[in-house]
């Protein structure tokens, strides 16, 4: 079948009419267009193998048009999850809003975003700070969003979903746009939702939550009225409203998401190569070779280079884990600017580039996977120079994902140890004999297997750098187990 990149010469002409003031819809409409140009070209891509599920002819949604139907009118199928065409402004990738503040807890943000990208749904991300759109979430962790909240005000959603996060969550709940916007949205009769703080501080505060069962982050359970039908699931479901407790449930809490928007299977085809946790609340471990000490001090010095096609939910849940275990975690940029676009298209903001974070020394360096990340890690001398210095002076490294396979594997910083990668890209490893296990230590290296595995590798370098009663103490924090 023929296709063709969507450009901004294609004939608009039959779009519905403009809603509201003009000066949203130009940069809505790119959006869409991104989207649509991602979706057509996600089948090919080589980023679908460590970075997106692997494509499934029979039941994957695949948003296929010809060369004729590109030109107006604008048509495009959805095939998978119901068959069924549309024009433009309706066209059957669902629609997502997912607001960001000040204080947002960046994992639940990052993680819903990811997931629902890959099931290949148009999320917008929107900043609920006036004129702001770019956002201190929670553990210093930066992010762009794509819009601002005020520009999309208007505009129809198959789904709204609050992260959490404290002040976060009641930044929401004080923003009027936001609770108009949601509040309609419900009206509608679409699916909402909210994780961690937001369930009660936004959702119940604004009533939306009253003759419902819903849960939310354990110290706020106290803060739902008694209208509200409290309950401690991880993640609860009561008819077109989806409530999740924390951090350690977000992950299950967007793969929901993704079942209400487009059935089991489509669910179960984003979770499988997420590599996600078999059963949910359990302990986590790790397989651990030649044991050594990882004693050194109660502020380890961590590095975190990430780059545009880094996996975001890896980098930010290394980061956030890291800086919740008080580490002074650095994430440095390998572009020529501090902002990257990750894998699923997730703006991160770094604190600084690598040329000036190799002016420092580092306790230990972690690599994130994505396939594209992983890559651009391969070709950065500097910094598998700086990986190289890191390992020959016994000093602690370690990478998920992809990086152990496309980043590690060919400099020689796997020569003699044990380690796992992705599973896809266990061939690629020159000693495979522990890539079953999801967290691999070996001396002074850790590796793990993907998004899934990525609390469990963080929490496990947590336990390595502080012991294991402050590892079980974050991961119960997060709701995790």
């Amino acid at each position: 079948m023929a296709t063709r990149p969507l450009t901004s010469a294609l004939p608009l002409s039959k779009t519905p009419p403009p809603r509201g003031p003009s000066s949203h819809h130009s940069p809505l409409l790119l959006r869409r267009l991104q989207t649509l140009t991602r979706a057509l070209a996600s089948s090919s891509s080589p980023q679908a193998m460590a970075s997106s599920p692997a494509p499934k002819k029979a039941s994957t949604p695949s948003l296929t048009c010809s060369s004729s139907q590109l030109l107006a009118p604008l048509r495009c199928v959805l095939i998978g999850g119901g068959e069924r065409t549309a024009d433009w402004f309706g066209c059957s990738l669902p629609q997502v809003l997912v607001p960001i503040a000040n204080g947002t807890e960046p994992m639940e943000a990052v993680i819903t975003i990811d997931v629902l990208r890959r099931a290949g749904a148009d999320v917008a991300v929107a900043s609920v700070e006036p004129g702001a759109a770019t956002v201190a979430a929670s553990w210093g962790v930066k992010l762009a969003a794509d819009a601002l909240l005020a520009d999309l005000a208007e505009d129809d959603f198959d789904l709204i979903s609050l992260p959490g996060g404290m002040p976060g969550s009641s930044t929401f709940r004080d923003c009027k746009v936001l609770e108009n916007v949601v509040k309609k949205h419900v009206e509608k009769g679409k699916l909402y939702a909210a994780i961690c703080a937001a369930p009660a501080m936004a959702l119940g505060t604004w009533g939306l939550l009253n003759g419902l069962k819903a849960t939310c982050y354990p110290s706020f359970m106290d803060k739902l009225s008694s209208e509200v039908h409290a309950v401690e699931s991880r993640v609860q479901i009561d008819g077109k409203c989806v409530t999740s407790r924390g951090p350690g449930t977000a992950m299950e809490y967007s793969v929901i998401l993704v079942e209400q928007l487009y059935g089991k299977e489509k669910a179960k085809e984003v979770a499988g190569p997420m590599v996600m946790r078999p059963q949910h609340g359990v302990e986590f471990s790790m397989k651990e070779l030649n044991s050594t000490s990882w004693n050194v001090g109660e502020t380890p010095n961590i590095l975190v280079p990430i780059t545009n096609g880094t996996e975001e939910m890896e980098a930010t849940m290394i980061i956030d884990i890291l800086r919740r275990a008080k580490a002074n975690v650095v994430v440095a940029s390998l572009e020529d600017k501090l902002e990257i676009v990750a894998s699923r298209k997730v703006k991160m903001i770094a604190d600084v580039l690598l040329d000036d974070a190799l002016k420092e020394q580092y306790d230990l360096i972690l690599l994130p996977g994505g396939l594209g990340g992983a890559e651009a890690y391969a070709k950065s001398d500097k910094l598998m120079d700086l990986i190289k210095k890191q390992a020959e002076a016994n000093r602690l490294y370690g990478a998920i994902c992809a990086s152990p396979a496309i980043a590690l594997e060919p400099h020689g910083l796997l020569k003699g140890k044990k380690s796992t990668s992705y599973p896809a890209m266990w061939n690629k490893l020159a000693d495979q004999s522990e890539c079953n296990n999801r967290v691999v230590v070996d001396g002074n290296l850790i590796t793990s297997q993907g998004p899934g595995t990525s609390l469990e590798f963080s929490l496990a370098i947590v336990e390595k750098l502080f012991g294991r009663e402050r590892a079980l103490e974050l991961a119960k924090a997060m709701v995790f187990v």
